[in-house]
């Protein structure tokens, strides 16, 4: 079945030069065709002025001669300078086109893997975001009982903010980093959310700046991080200049 769809695209993708191409090599064959009957008619005509005695025999061949090679003009010269290709490459490169995007998608397609609609993709992700929303409303109820000195308690909320972080919850994320923050200050985390806050408002807040900048007052010189932090740093400072 795949195959009929690519070859049902194919035409259809084809079809906008293949149908003016057609177009014009038909018009080229009528202009020559009547080009040739007209030269013909000639041929005829000045025959039997020769043989009525309307012009003279010199001159029949001298006429002769001439439209004998309007003749071999129109048969073998193309009609216009667009036609000094061969309209046969044209269609063998039109041709051509189809089965080299086949092959481009050979490459790394497998045309016998079923198709996957949306509506069950859609359903299997609805799912696994209410699985997920499952899991970290757990880890959030078990996080709110823990007691404050439970070293455990740290951890759990650096967990929580990188599992909103990837889920793209950067609120939820800056929230639960705050809370390890809290607990225990370090420089990358602080650089974590002050861009999950960048994110998730849309531009550097006052509180995301002031992340940024104690970050970078206790981060090691060769943080990785040193250079994205800066960055937003000097974003930050612009939009306070230009509010």
């Amino acid at each position: 079945m795949i195959w009929l769809s690519i070859a049902l695209l194919s035409l259809l993708a084809l079809a906008p030069a293949a149908i003016p191409l057609w177009r014009r090599t038909r018009q080229v064959r009528d202009e020559r065709s009547a080009a040739l009957a007209l030269h013909e008619a000639q041929l005829s005509e000045i025959d039997r002025d020769l043989a009525i005695g309307l012009i003279a025999p010199a001159e029949h061949d001298i006429a002769r001669l001439e439209i004998q090679r309007r003749i071999l003009v129109a048969d073998t010269a193309p009609a216009e300078a667009a036609d000094a290709i061969s309209p046969s490459l044209v269609w063998v490169a039109l041709g051509l086109i189809p089965l080299v995007a086949v092959g481009l998608y050979l490459t790394n397609g497998v045309p016998s893997l079923p198709a996957q609609p949306l509506g069950p993709r859609l359903v299997a992700q609805h799912e696994q975001n209410t699985k997920n929303d499952t899991i970290l409303n757990k880890l959030k109820q078990t996080l709110a009982q823990l007691p404050a000195d439970d070293p455990n308690l740290r951890q759990g909320y650096l967990l929580l903010g990188q599992a909103e972080a990837s889920r793209e919850h950067y609120a939820e994320a800056a929230a639960a980093w705050q809370h390890a923050l809290d607990l225990s200050f370090d420089p990358e985390i602080a650089a974590r959310t002050g861009e999950a806050l960048t994110r998730a408002n849309g531009h550097v807040t006052p509180e995301a700046l002031a992340l940024f900048r104690k970050a970078l007052d206790a981060a090691p010189k060769d943080a990785p991080w040193r250079g994205a932090a800066q960055a937003r740093i000097a974003q930050g400072e612009h939009d306070q200049d230009n509010p």
